[in-house]
């Protein structure tokens, strides 16, 4: 077996090719995060040996060291853990962290002990048009891909749109009010399931002459709130009606429902965002590289719940 220059990172899950590494992180939403479906698709094509999974909790781990995976500790936020856990890699998967306004700061420990340690190629994944758009949790991405750009290192950018789990609350809601809520007007999402994006990543990372590019990843449709209502309806087999309202409302709705004021106004931004047209590009850049057909809304939001 050819073991290729590779390695991830991740605060939960993240592997590397012995040699060469592989790391992936991702702290959000539900249980099969980017990190272990990287780390999955890892080990469809390497042996377990020849793959090392950073963790924050090495006790978390312990599936993997069973099926013969070696484990190290570091978290983003450490730089000399990271630096013990990237000596000797050649390609790192960097994969963003969730915790908003710490992100840059996380990413850059990882780019300085990427280089430090003689990382020869950086896989990132980043937000849609990070260094152009107006979307709120562009920023932070913007100023990792500048910064590794400037870092000297090797480097890939893949562009994650947004991920069909996101919207697993909204199942759980709207099985109660028979409603989905939202602030997005007529705006659509190129959304795509986590497995795609990991394989994706996976992909950029293992794969030849992806030096220098930049990939905008997503699903291959975009759809509306009202499609993803129609989704949710047949999921949990009873009608379910959009209702789109402006951001005050939606505020006011959040609040009521228990969320303080900060996250409330992040979501309703969010929202705008997505009605003004920013996450319903389509490229085919994700498919391409994958080489099979994103999966669609509805499978996405149902496979979560063991349906299919």
């Amino acid at each position: 077996m050819e073991i290729l220059p590779t390695r991830v990172l991740t605060a939960d899950v993240s592997a590397h090719l012995t040699g060469k590494e592989v790391r992936n992180e991702d702290r959000s939403y539900g249980s099969y995060r980017i990190g272990q479906l990287a780390v999955k698709s890892l080990l469809e094509k390497h042996a377990p040996k020849d793959i090392i999974a950073v963790v924050r909790d090495a006790e978390k781990a312990a599936g993997l060291l069973k099926r013969g995976v070696v484990v190290r500790a570091a978290d983003y936020g450490d730089p000399g853990a990271l630096k013990t856990a990237l000596a000797g890699v050649d390609g790192l998967l960097l994969i963003c962290g969730s915790e908003v306004g710490q992100r840059f700061a996380q990413h850059k420990n990882v780019i300085d002990a990427a280089r430090a340690t003689g990382v020869q190629r950086v896989v990132y994944t980043s937000a849609p048009r990070a260094t152009t758009t107006a979307l709120v949790i562009a920023p932070e991405h913007k100023a990792t891909e500048e910064y590794l750009a400037q870092s000297g290192i090797k480097y890939t950018i893949v562009r994650n749109n947004w991920y069909t789990e996101n919207y697993l609350q909204q199942v759980e809601s709207a099985r109660k009010t028979g409603v989905l809520v939202a602030a997005a007007g007529a705006g659509r999402v190129a959304s795509a399931s986590r497995s795609d994006y990991a394989e994706g990543a996976v992909a950029a990372l293992a794969g030849h002459g992806h030096e220098g590019k930049i990939y905008e990843f997503g699903g291959d449709y975009a759809w509306n709130y009202d499609e993803l209502a129609k989704a949710i309806g047949d999921i949990i087999g009873k009608p379910v009606a959009y209702q789109s309202v402006d951001a005050p409302t939606l505020i006011g709705i959040l609040k009521g429902a228990g969320l303080d004021e900060g996250t409330a106004g992040f979501v309703a931004v969010l929202d705008q965002n997505i009605a003004a047209g920013l996450l319903s590009e389509v490229t085919g850049h994700l498919s391409s590289l994958i080489g099979r057909p994103t999966i669609p809304l509805k499978k996405g939001l149902t496979r979560q719940f063991g349906l299919c």
